[in-house]
C-alpha cells in the first residue's frame, strides 16, 4: 500500500491532504523523513505524522443528519459546536466528507476512508449531491433557467444540475458541484434569500428519516454503493470527452 493510501486508511484526511504532508516533510518512516510517495510501509514500521504515530483503523463510514447550529470541522476558533460534538468521547478518529455550513442541515458522511472521501470530493466523479431549500417568498419558475445555464462565483461558472419546485416557497436542487455556499450564494443573485437548506442525498445515499442530529454507520453495500456510482460518473465523464473530440 503506498504511503498516501496508508496514512488516509489510518484516518489522516483525504490521498490530496497526505500527498500535501508527505510533500512537506512532515511523515517519517521508522524516524526518517519520507517524501517518496512510492514508499510502501508494513505493518512493522513506525509511521509518524508531526511526530505522531499513525496506525491503519478499520474502515468506518457514518451517515450523520447534521442540525442547524453546528460547524463541519473539527475544532472551531470561534468555539462553537462542531459535528464531532454529536459523536461518542471514545469514537475512531474521522474526518468530513465535504462540508455543510453552519446553517445548513441534513445528510453528512464522515470516514476514515481516504479513498472514499477522494471519490466523494473531487471535481471529476461528478457526485450529486440533492437539497431541499426553503426561500423567504414565493418561487418565480421562470428564473429556473438562469440557475441551470449558470452564473460566475469565484471565477468559476456556478450551476445547478436540476431544479424543481415541491411548494409555492420550497425547490429541490441538485448540485454537482461544491463551490462554497453555492446555493445561497445563486438564489441570492436572482433575488432570493434562502431561509432553510437541507441536504437530503450524496450519490444514491439518502438522509430517509435519520433523527436530527443523530448517525449511524454506513453498510459495506452503501460504501461500496457510493464507490460504484463515484466510478461509473467517471467513466461516463471519459466517454462523453472522448465523444467530444471525436465529433470535432
Amino acid at each position: 500500500m503506498r504511503l498516501n493510501r496508508f496514512l488516509a486508511a489510518a484516518g489522516v484526511g483525504s490521498r490530496r491532504k497526505c500527498d500535501e504532508l508527505i510533500a512537506a516533510g512532515r511523515v517519517t518512516i521508522n524516524g526518517r523523513v519520507c517524501t517518496n510517495f512510492s514508499a510502501q510501509p508494513s505493518e512493522r514500521d513506525h509511521v509518524k505524522v508531526d511526530r505522531k504515530l499513525v496506525h491503519l483503523e478499520r474502515a468506518m463510514t457514518i451517515a450523520l443528519h447534521k442540525p442547524a447550529g453546528f460547524v463541519s470541522t473539527r475544532s472551531d476558533p470561534h468555539v462553537r459546536d462542531t459535528v464531532f460534538d454529536l459523536l461518542p468521547p471514545k469514537f475512531p478518529r474521522l474526518f468530513n466528507i465535504g462540508r455543510l455550513d453552519a446553517q445548513s442541515e441534513g445528510l453528512l458522511l464522515l470516514t476514515n476512508d481516504g479513498d472514499l472521501a477522494q471519490q466523494l470530493t473531487h471535481p471529476r466523479f461528478k457526485i450529486e449531491k440533492e437539497y431541499e431549500v426553503t426561500l423567504d417568498r414565493q418561487w418565480d419558475s421562470a428564473l429556473a433557467q438562469k440557475l441551470l445555464r449558470g452564473l460566475f462565483l469565484d471565477g468559476r461558472r456556478a450551476q445547478i444540475a436540476q431544479l424543481h419546485s415541491i411548494g409555492p416557497t420550497r425547490v429541490r436542487v441538485v448540485l454537482r458541484q461544491g463551490i462554497n455556499q453555492q446555493i445561497r450564494r445563486m438564489f441570492y443573485a436572482v433575488g432570493y434569500e434562502v431561509k432553510r437548506l437541507v441536504r437530503a442525498r450524496i450519490g444514491n445515499l439518502r438522509l430517509g428519516d435519520l433523527p436530527r442530529g443523530h448517525w449511524r454507520t454506513l453498510s459495506k453495500s452503501e460504501v461500496d454503493g457510493l464507490k460504484r456510482t463515484s466510478k461509473t460518473n467517471r467513466a461516463g465523464a471519459r466517454a462523453g470527452k472522448s465523444s467530444s473530440r471525436a465529433v470535432k
